[in-house]
């Protein structure tokens, strides 16, 4: 693996980070929305990432395929509030003057938050580092250079 592929791979992390957190940060904005049937009800939206896993080895030159992201299946759990409460002066109440609350758990999709946003963090970092190794030897080749000039000045 080169040294520059890095790039591509940290790129590639943040890029599914961005996804995750902006999914979580959805799922934050919908969490205490009520609705007039249990089936309209919000559900949390999750996304997974496939891991590519190539038995062969993989040529120095091919670009490094961003990680696929895909759509979770909804969670088929029961609502984390009481599922339905009785409140007929909302207009969204059903027949019966019921309203059903979000899927949505809030502490769930904060410690998601948290989660990617350090996984984010951590690909930053490593960009960062590798930044820096990458940058040092022309540093020091350059500070070579330019005590070899001044010694040619001296002379």
């Amino acid at each position: 693996m080169g040294l520059f592929r890095i790039f591509d791979i940290a790129g590639s992390a943040m890029s599914a980070q961005s996804v995750r957190l902006n999914t979580t940060a959805s799922n934050l904005a919908n969490a205490n929305t009520v609705s007039g049937s249990a089936e309209a009800r919000t559900d949390p939206v999750n996304r997974c990432f496939r891991r590519s896993c190539r038995p062969q080895a993989v040529p120095v030159r091919q670009a490094i395929q961003p990680v696929p992201v895909f759509a979770w299946p909804a969670s088929s759990k029961p609502a984390h509030h009481q599922p339905r409460f009785t409140n007929q002066a909302i207009p969204l109440a059903d027949a019966d003057g019921y309203i059903y609350m979000s899927n949505v758990n809030p502490v769930d999709e904060l410690v998601n938050m948290i989660s990617a946003s350090r996984s984010y963090q951590n690909s930053v970092e490593v960009l960062s580092t590798s930044k820096n190794c990458c940058s040092e030897p022309f540093r020091s080749v350059s500070k070579a250079l330019v005590i070899q000039d001044m010694d040619s000045f001296k002379e």
